[in-house]
């Protein structure tokens, strides 16, 4: 698969599809990302792409996306620029300047914000991120997972508001300072994490993701245009697994702490008539279970489709009685070591009775190997 190179608006299109899956529910309404991308296009301005095999080692690359809860973004619209001054704001803290930017999660808006920010600033996007998938806590990321300490960070919000941490204790105060902070701007934010050196990067970033995100979203309109089933070319890209086809029958969601926490019950039908399921979220979906019992959890990405379409349904979208099917994606090994699994395995997040079982792989899609 050809790497992506420079990102024009067909790209776009795509890109927020493939990057709207790989969210797993989660990082943020993609549409409305790249909505301001594309006008970043229309003004003249580049989003260049450049893959990890030419990132020079001493190269300063940023780590950057919003931080909040998704359903939030869809009323609360963001000014545009709060990446923009979170970079800045680094760049003054520090005294050096960002070479380029790269995407803590290649999953939902997060996909948009490095893009954005980058055609902003005049420097190009690193082809990977830290998920591969989004994830709901910073510390989450393989850049943290790795050792690498992402404060200082700088934190902004569409009123003008910049917060920088200059030394925190851990990743996950930073990501409690942060989500503090964020709870206070009202649920939505834009944040920069400390530079990472191109040598770290092209050792623990989810390689070529803005190209797999891109190359996913184009299957799902080769389909759609050629009447082919959408969600059968979505597994066959990525080596996935088709859960269940099922209808919301119940959904509960609220926020608490900065993030969209709760469950949506389902009822199978066709193939899985008379079958039960339920999917827990926090922002993104984390478990899945069939008649009660655990199928598929963390760090492998569970994905909701509209059935018939094969467009991703993101958290803040899910509606009683909307017909879905649930998809299972294997994640990138970077995501299933030891060290991993500590941080973004079940008990990570608070299931301590389930035990990761790694989906297997049979062919190199999606650039997941």
């Amino acid at each position: 698969m050809d790497s992506l190179r420079h990102v024009r608006e067909p790209e776009l299109d795509a890109i927020e599809v493939g990057a709207g899956i790989l969210g797993t529910g989660g990082g943020g309404n993609p549409y409305i990302g790249k909505l301001r991308c594309r006008e970043e296009l229309r003004k003249g301005r580049r989003i260049d792409v450049i893959p990890l095999r030419e990132l020079d080692d001493n190269a300063l690359v940023v780590s950057l996306g919003g931080i909040g809860a998704p359903v939030v973004g869809v009323e609360k619209i963001e000014q545009g620029e709060e990446c923009l001054r979170a970079l800045q704001a680094l760049e003054e803290e520090l005294g050096q300047k960002i070479d380029a930017t790269i995407s803590s999660e290649i999953g939902g808006a997060n996909s948009m914000e490095p893009m954005l920010t980058a055609a902003q600033a005049g420097i190009p996007v690193v082809d990977g991120d830290g998920m591969g998938r989004a994830f709901p806590e910073m510390q989450m990321c393989t850049w943290s997972i790795y050792g690498h300490k992402s404060s200082p960070s700088a934190m902004a919000d569409e009123k003008g508001n910049v917060v920088v941490f200059r030394n925190t204790a851990s990743e996950v105060w930073l990501e409690r300072l942060a989500r503090a902070s964020v709870v206070a701007m009202g649920a939505a934010a834009g944040i920069a994490l400390a530079p990472m050196r191109g040598d770290f990067i092209k050792k623990y970033a989810v390689p070529d993701t803005v190209t797999q995100a891109w190359s996913l979203g184009k299957a799902v309109f080769e389909a759609q245009a050629e009447h082919r089933d959408p969600v059968a070319a979505i597994l066959e890209h990525e080596d996935g697994r088709l859960l269940m086809t099922a209808k919301i029958v119940d959904l509960k969601r609220h926020l608490k702490g900065g993030f969209a926490v709760g469950e949506v019950k389902v009822e199978g039908f066709g193939p899985n008539q008379g079958e039960t399921g339920l999917i827990d979220l926090q922002n993104e979906f984390l478990v899945f279970r069939r008649n009660g019992v655990m199928e598929t959890c963390v760090p492998d990405l569970i994905v909701v489709l509209d059935s018939d379409t094969g467009l991703p349904i993101t958290t803040e979208l899910l509606r009683y009685g909307q017909r879905i099917a649930i998809l299972a994606l294997p994640c990138h090994d970077l995501l299933r070591s030891e060290e991993a699994l500590k941080v973004i395995g079940p008990a990570a997040f608070g299931y301590t009775d389930l035990v990761y079982s790694p989906m297997p792989r049979n062919n190199k899609a999606g650039g997941v190997q």
